[in-house]
C-alpha cells in the first residue's frame, strides 16, 4: 500500500516519568486516504495518557479517595492529574480488568499450575450507594499447601501456611447471580471436580444455598471464629459477660466443638440446660443449638487440624476490611452501583496479585 507523508506534528503526553512532547511523522494511504501515526501503534501511544501514567493512576484510585490520590500522585510522583481524570481512568480499567479476569487465559495461568488445596471463601460487606446501602459480595479461590498436623488445643497458635496463589472478584448483586459466578470461575480455574474443594464461610443462609448450587460435593467449614462467637455470646448471657464462669463455660465448650464437633458440643449444650429454670438462659442454649445445627456437617475441626487444613474464614475477612473497607467504605463516600462494581474490580485485581499481568497484557 502506498503512503504518502502529511507533516509532522506534535502532541503533549502525560507519562509516568512526566509529561513529554512526542513529535512524530503522519502518514496517509493515497488509496483510501485512511491515516494515523504508525508509531504510535508500535510504540503503544494512545490517548492523552501513556500506559505507564494510568497505571499509577489506577494504583493510587485503588488505595485513596479521587481527590487524595490528586495529591499523593503529585507529591510522590511529579504527576498533576484532576480528580475526575482519575475517576476516568480507574474507572475504564475496573472495567477492563474484569473483562480481562473473565476472558485472558493469564488470568488463570498462574492458579492453575499452582500446586495446593483449593479453598474457596466468600463473604459480603455493606457499601454506601446512592441507593442506600448495599451488601457487596466476595468470592475468592485460593490454593495452599497442607500444614503440619496439629491438635484440637494448638488450634490458635499453628503455623498454617499462607495461600500460594488466589484470584478474588465481587459485585454488589443478588445472591443467585453472584453464585453463578462460583461455578464459572471454578470452571476457568480448572477445577473440574468440586468434592476437591473446601468453602470455609461463617453462617449466612444464602452462602450454603449457593454451595449446594454451584460448588456441590465441596467440604464446608463454619468458619471456627464465628461459631465460638455464639458461645462467647451464650455464656454472657448464662453467667454474665466477662465473670469467671462465664470464661470457663466459654472455654469448655470452645474446646468441645473444636475437639468433638457436632456430637460433643449438642451434648454440652444439653448437660448445661437441664438444671437450669430460667427461660432467658434456656432459650439462649436453645438458639445455639438452632445455630449449630444448620451446620452439622461442618464442623468436623479436629479432623482437618490433624490434616494441617484451614478452619477459619480469615482470608475473606481480611478482604472485605483491606480490599473492599479500606478503599470503599471512606468515611463521606456514595457510589453508584455500576461504578463501585468497577471498582472492585480495580481492586479485585490487586488483591489477586494479577496486577503485573494485566499491565503487561497492554504492552505485549
Amino acid at each position: 500500500m502506498k503512503k504518502s507523508h502529511h507533516g509532522r506534528k506534535a502532541r503533549k503526553q502525560l507519562t509516568s516519568a512526566g509529561e513529554i512532547y512526542l513529535s512524530r511523522i503522519y502518514l496517509r494511504c493515497v488509496k483510501c486516504r485512511e491515516g494515523g501515526y504508525a508509531a504510535d501503534d508500535r510504540l503503544g501511544v494512545e490517548g492523552r495518557y501513556s500506559t505507564g501514567a494510568e497505571r499509577l493512576v489506577c494504583l493510587a484510585a485503588a488505595s485513596w479517595s479521587y481527590h487524595i490520590s490528586s495529591d499523593r500522585l503529585d507529591e510522590l510522583c511529579g504527576l498533576r492529574i484532576g480528580e475526575n481524570t482519575i475517576r476516568d481512568i480507574a474507572q475504564k480499567h475496573g472495567a477492563s480488568m474484569k473483562a480481562w479476569q473473565n476472558s485472558n487465559p493469564e488470568a488463570c495461568r498462574e492458579f492453575r499450575e499452582t500446586d495446593g488445596q483449593t479453598e474457596f471463601t466468600t463473604d459480603g460487606t455493606c457499601v454506601n450507594t446512592l441507593d442506600g446501602w448495599r451488601e457487596m459480595k466476595i468470592g475468592i479461590f485460593s490454593k495452599r499447601e497442607l500444614g503440619e498436623a496439629a491438635t484440637p488445643e494448638q488450634w490458635a497458635d499453628r503455623d498454617l501456611p499462607a495461600p500460594a496463589t488466589r484470584v478474588a472478584f465481587g459485585a454488589i448483586e443478588a445472591s443467585d447471580r453472584f453464585g453463578r459466578q462460583w461455578k464459572q470461575w471454578a470452571r476457568r480455574l480448572a477445577v473440574l471436580d468440586t468434592s476437591n474443594v473446601t468453602v470455609l464461610a461463617d453462617g449466612a443462609k444464602w452462602i450454603w444455598e449457593e454451595q449446594l448450587n454451584h460448588l456441590p460435593g465441596a467440604s464446608g467449614v463454619l468458619d471456627v471464629f464465628h461459631a465460638v462467637q455464639h458461645i462467647a455470646e451464650t455464656s454472657g448471657t448464662l453467667f454474665g459477660a466477662g465473670t469467671d464462669e462465664a470464661g470457663a463455660w466459654l472455654a469448655e465448650g470452645r474446646m468441645t466443638l473444636i475437639r468433638s464437633g457436632w456430637p460433643g458440643i449438642s451434648e454440652f449444650i444439653d448437660q448445661t440446660r437441664k438444671p437450669l429454670r430460667s427461660k432467658t438462659k434456656r432459650k439462649s442454649l436453645d438458639d445455639l443449638k438452632t445455630y449449630l445445627t444448620s451446620h452439622i456437617d461442618h464442623l468436623n475441626y479436629a479432623e482437618r487440624l490433624a490434616e494441617g487444613r484451614s478452619i477459619g474464614s480469615g482470608q475473606v475477612e481480611g478482604a472485605c476490611k483491606n480490599m473492599i473497607g479500606r478503599r470503599l467504605k471512606q468515611t463521606g463516600a456514595r457510589w453508584r452501583v455500576r461504578r463501585v462494581n468497577r471498582m472492585v474490580g480495580l481492586c479485585a485485581n490487586m488483591y489477586s496479585k494479577q496486577w503485573n499481568h494485566y499491565w503487561m497484557s497492554l504492552v505485549t
